[in-house]
């Protein structure tokens, strides 16, 4: 974890097995969470009695395994944010952030600014860099709710972004 200089110094010894405690306990904090992460949003968690529904968590399940890029439909309140969260909570990327954009809460001028970020001085009142959410979201999940409520064009730039992954 770290190293000591001989000759010992008591206080440093002291600090040094602070630190690596703490470290341990956030480790065990973080298991904790992340089990209470499963039993909150995971695929037990989406109640359902159709034989429809069933089948897509099963292809849900298989699809988290891979790197595909998953386009969910459906109603609005059907859960289309539990079952991302789901797959995001059994895929390789459950160790990154999941990051989520209600797409029709944000301002179509805002909207790639938000998606790909900014560098200080791009603009007029940009007086700091600011990632955007597919860097904020790399090796996780970038969920976009709502999607379907964005102009032509932009689900055009976001297609393109999506199938180049550029």
């Amino acid at each position: 974890y770290d190293y000591i200089s001989k000759p010992v110094d008591n206080e440093e010894l002291k600090i040094v097995i602070a630190r690596a405690l703490q470290v341990r306990q956030l480790a065990r904090d973080n298991r904790i969470l992340r089990a209470g992460l499963h039993e909150q949003f995971g695929f037990d968690r989406i109640v359902s009695v159709s034989k429809e529904m069933e089948l897509i968590k099963r292809l849900a399940r298989e699809v988290a395994q891979t790197d595909a890029t998953v386009l969910i439909t459906g109603e609005s309140g059907t859960g289309k944010d539990l079952l991302a969260r789901a797959i995001h909570l059994v895929s390789p990327r459950a160790q990154g952030p999941m990051v989520a954009l209600n797409c029709a809460g944000i301002p179509e001028h805002l909207l790639e600014s938000e998606l790909f970020g900014y560098e200080k001085g791009a603009f007029t009142g940009a007086s700091a860099r600011k990632p955007g959410l597919f860097e904020l979201a790399d090796g996780g999940t970038l969920f976009l709710d709502e999607v379907g409520c964005l102009s032509r064009k932009a689900q055009e730039t976001l297609l393109r972004v999506l199938q180049t992954g550029e």
